[in-house]
């Protein structure tokens, strides 16, 4: 799927596009995996042993594939690219062989050293030695996703440097699709049935790295890794990822604290956390995450070529189509977390409590969803021009806000002051990044239509608000009774926003831009 212009340009909107309709898969084929897990394991002991044992691997996957890899690969990738063929397709030999003995290794001290990581990120599993075993039992079997994914993460930068998106921001559909799988027919194979889950993760790495191997042939990428630290170009990225490593991970880092210390609070407390990203994760994930895909490789390529007014558009593109979004996912959040949660999660194992529990923490989380989607809007300006340093500083502002508010808060709020303490980390690291960004840049709008999508956002805030049946009512319908009136609530907010939006100014135009 080609996505250039006639005239070199790239339609960074349908770039967009595509992940976002990708992405739109994934989340709603997880949301499909969460409620069955919901369903069968609720949010007790076996629950939060798991989502530990889940949590580990894609802490070090987004910190060193995700994270900290593309952000300081993607850059010098872009420059290698616009170079002589065999010498990208040695870069990549290279990359290719040092990122596969870098994560193997890891993979092999993981598996070891299992129990001293279920104690560091769950230090409240130590007083409870069945559950600490089942965490470091299954941690076992789930490391090893952590080497397939980071090689799949690899692909699909090799893939989205070209122009092609639609494979990589598929393939994590794949992962939700084996665990449900798992679910539901693999639990009776296992003493303990949560085991069918850590299993189901080991198998998902395997098939999502097979599944990209076919797209980066075709791009003539597929070659033999050669591992080696005296490429230019691989020690350009080395130079890039350490600072890169800290100040692209400030969400995971942050998140492995919340579970750090939800593991000392009530049972339960790590399972209400995770269910409530969930659903923060899926705005995320179709409005940041997208952009922030394709920003990376098309702000690298303007830094590239010196396109300074290029840089600038895309980026204010990106801030505007960012806050069209974010604003109003970020008000539905917080109006209908009640309804969300237990229009979702609900039923089976789950019960009331847990649902009123999530929701508290599904609120507090929505305050952090507006600066996230700049965050992750505003990085790729730093890292594009080979500038870890600035971001890596403003990183440690925003985690040390984050431990701070932690220790402050969460003896007092228990896990609802973890989430606030999250969200109060992602605004310091929106402001820092802003302040930079704008002073740095010249040609960017310092509006990019904020007013009007604040309105508009208020206007549907309210109407859901005066709207939306009383808590009591929601945890007392049944599933489909639920299910019809987040229908009739996704539509109707929906539909306001787009109107009043549209009655201030807003048209379809302002999303398209070709960079």
């Amino acid at each position: 799927m080609s996505t250039g212009g006639e005239d070199g340009r790239q339609n960074v909107t349908a770039q967009g596009g595509v992940v976002a309709s990708m992405t739109a898969l994934s989340r709603v084929s997880g949301f499909v995996r969460d409620m069955v897990l919901s369903h069968v394991f609720g949010a007790g002991a076996a629950a939060d042993a798991f989502f530990v044992a889940f949590r580990i691997p894609n802490f070090f996957r987004r910190l060193f594939a995700e994270g900290a890899f593309n952000q300081a690969f993607v850059p010098v990738l872009a420059r290698y690219r616009q170079g002589d063929a065999a010498a990208f397709r040695v870069f990549v030999a290279a990359m290719a062989g040092n990122l596969s003995v870098a994560v193997w290794s890891l993979v092999l001290l993981g598996v070891v050293f299992a129990p001293a990581l279920v104690t560091l990120f769950a230090p409240g599993f130590w007083n409870a030695p069945e559950q600490f075993e089942v965490a470091t039992g299954m941690l076992r079997v789930t490391f090893p996703y952590l080497g397939f994914i980071s090689l799949t993460a690899f692909a699909g930068a090799l893939q989205n440097s070209h122009g092609r998106y639609a494979v990589p921001a598929f393939t994590p559909v794949l992962l939700n699709l084996t665990l449900i799988a798992a679910m539901l027919f693999a639990t009776g194979a296992f003493e303990a049935p949560v085991y069918a889950l850590a299993w189901g993760v080991f198998v998902a790495g395997l098939v999502q790295l097979a599944f990209q191997l076919p797209a980066v042939a075709r791009l003539g990428l597929l070659v033999m890794p050669r591992p080696t630290l005296a490429h230019d170009g691989v020690r350009q990225v080395g130079r890039l990822f350490l600072p890169a490593m800290f100040s692209a991970s400030v969400s995971q880092i942050n998140t492995l604290i919340d579970t750090m210390l939800a593991s000392t609070l009530a049972t339960g407390s790590i399972s209400w956390l995770y269910y409530a990203d969930r659903l923060l994760e899926l705005p995320v994930g179709l409005v940041a995450v997208a952009l922030g895909t394709v920003l990376l490789p098309n702000l690298s390529r303007l830094a590239g070529a010196g396109d300074d007014k290029g840089f600038a558009a895309t980026l204010a593109w990106g801030l505007r189509v960012g806050l069209l979004f974010g604003l109003p996912a970020a008000v539905a959040l917080y109006v209908l977390a009640l309804p969300l949660v237990s229009t979702l999660f609900l039923h089976g194992a789950m019960t009331a409590l847990d649902a009123r529990m999530a929701a508290l923490a599904l609120q507090a989380f929505a305050v952090a969803l507006v600066p996230l989607v700049v965050v992750k809007v505003l990085a790729p300006a730093y890292f594009a021009r080979e500038d870890t340093a600035t971001p890596f500083r403003f990183a440690v502002a925003a985690v040390t806000t984050n431990v701070a508010l932690n220790l402050a808060l969460f003896s007092w709020f228990g896990h609802v002051g973890l989430a606030f303490a999250t969200a109060a980390s992602a605004w310091v690291h929106a402001g820092l990044l802003w302040r930079g960004v704008f002073g740095a840049l010249t040609g960017l709008p310092t509006g990019v239509g904020l007013w009007r999508f604040a309105v508009a956002a208020a206007a549907m805030g309210l109407a859901l608000w005066w709207w939306s049946p009383a808590a009591e009512a929601w945890l007392a319908a049944g599933l489909w009774v639920r299910a019809g009136w987040m229908g009739l609530a996704v539509a109707g907010g929906a539909g306001l926003y787009v109107a009043v939006a549209a009655l201030l100014g807003t048209r379809p135009g302002h999303l398209a831009h070709r960079a």
